[in-house]
């Protein structure tokens, strides 16, 4: 469960894991600050409980102690709760970590990264399109995978995101200039944005994206495919009720030789949710999951996560989980847990690779929420969920239903 404390109320409580599914990166609002010194003080608590408790400061280049030097002097002379927002978001951002980020951006804060585009550095510095969300602004809009992305709102990307790119590197990093591109072409909250795009072919025109207003959908739906797989689409882990709904739909397709469980627009909920759901696969207790957190400058022992098997029926036909780059947070520890207890093949691209359960912290004054990585998760040989490959790779904009089909459907 999610459980948002001050760092106070953490140190005397002891760690409390918490998981999350959103990703904005931006502002925060708050109220004033009661006195000038709150600012400092709320920097130096964000600071150190992320010094303590942050779990990938071994796999980062961040050098924590610089972020200090550079942004404290910045947090003391702050002249507005919206401008120590700000602070706290670059402070963030030097991590480059989709899974740590303030939880109320400001309504025009800059978009997570992996909004509605996955895009990866071309050589002259612009965004080479691998994955598009389906149903999102830039789908409907018409870029596809292959494209590069040359410019928004006129500015060349490279320029855009060298902005957004960490200042406190002890050295080079590919995976940080991977992050600051993927915030730049997703562009900032409620606006639309104009992309420049150079085609497959090598021509150059300009796609407007418009903003779209989102469409609430079921958590659980559920359909027949063909006469023998069954396909149940979970589209969150963050409601108590998704169990409730996806026994029903499992009851309907109890003697279906095969189910798909699609996730690939799930960003992710609660183990609570997702642990029962594996359940309905099992006839014993069964480990899963590894996990570990921070024991002072390095990485506890690992401890197991299990799965207690779950009635009324044990469903035994062949499953297959698709997955897609939107497919985050616990909506990758499910389909790794489903693979680590032998009851499916994961079919996709690989996933959004946040690989840690994450705590939550409200500053004492400011009451800045926040969220960040705390405890990183192995699947049962013990491989980092952040490295974690489908069993059947699907390539750029090929059809993953169609490749779940064809895999269950084989000897």
């Amino acid at each position: 469960m999610h459980h948002p404390m001050t760092r106070r109320s953490l140190l005397q409580a002891g760690i409390a894991l918490g998981t999350a599914a959103a990703f904005p990166l931006g502002m925060a609002q708050a109220g004033e600050p009661a006195h000038d010194v709150t600012y400092v003080e709320d920097f130096d608590e964000l600071w150190r409980t992320l010094d303590e408790r942050y779990c990938y400061f071994g796999e980062k280049r961040t050098d924590w102690r610089a972020v200090r030097r550079m942004y404290r002097p910045l947090a003391a002379a702050a002249q507005s709760s919206k401008a120590f927002a700000g602070i706290v978001g670059r402070v963030i951002g030097e991590l480059y970590d989709a899974h740590t980020h303030l939880n109320d951006p400001a309504p025009d804060a800059a978009r997570g990264p992996y909004f509605d585009l996955w895009a990866e550095p071309n050589r002259d510095g612009t965004a080479f399109v691998t994955s598009v969300r389906d149903g999102s602004p830039a789908a409907d809009a018409g870029i596809t995978p292959g494209q590069s992305v040359l410019a928004i709102d006129g500015r060349p990307i490279g320029q855009i995101a060298s902005d957004i790119m960490p200042r406190c590197l002890s050295r080079p990093d590919p995976a940080a200039t991977a992050f600051a591109l993927n915030v730049a072409v997703s562009g900032r909250r409620g606006m639309p944005r104009t992309l420049t795009v150079r085609t497959t072919q090598g021509s150059e025109h300009v796609v407007p994206v418009r903003v779209k207003q989102p469409v609430t959908l079921p958590n659980v739906e559920s359909r027949m495919l063909g006469h023998d797989i069954g396909c149940i689409v979970v589209r969150s882990f963050a409601d108590d009720a998704v169990v409730t709904a996806f026994d029903a739909a499992l009851a309907s397709f109890r003697n279906a030789p095969g189910l798909i469980i699609d996730v690939r627009q799930n960003g992710g909920g609660d183990t609570a949710v997702a642990r029962p759901i594996m359940g309905r696969f099992i006839t014993k207790t069964m480990p899963y999951a590894h996990m570990r957190r921070r024991d002072g400058n390095r990485l506890s022992a690992s401890w197991t996560e299990t799965v207690e098997p779950r009635g009324p029926f044990t469903f035994t036909g062949k499953v297959a989980v698709l997955t897609t780059r939107w497919s985050a947070s616990m909506a990758e520890g499910f389909p790794m847990g489903m693979r680590g207890l032998g009851r499916a093949a994961i079919v996709g691209t690989p996933m959004m690779r946040v690989g840690a359960a994450v705590f939550s912290l409200r500053l004492d004054r400011t009451g800045l929420a926040l969220q960040y990585s705390a405890e990183p998760v192995y699947d049962v040989q013990d491989n980092p969920r952040w490295e974690l490959e489908p069993d059947v790779p699907v390539l750029m904009g090929g059809d993953i239903l169609d490749a779940a089909i064809r895999y269950l459907r084989s000897a």
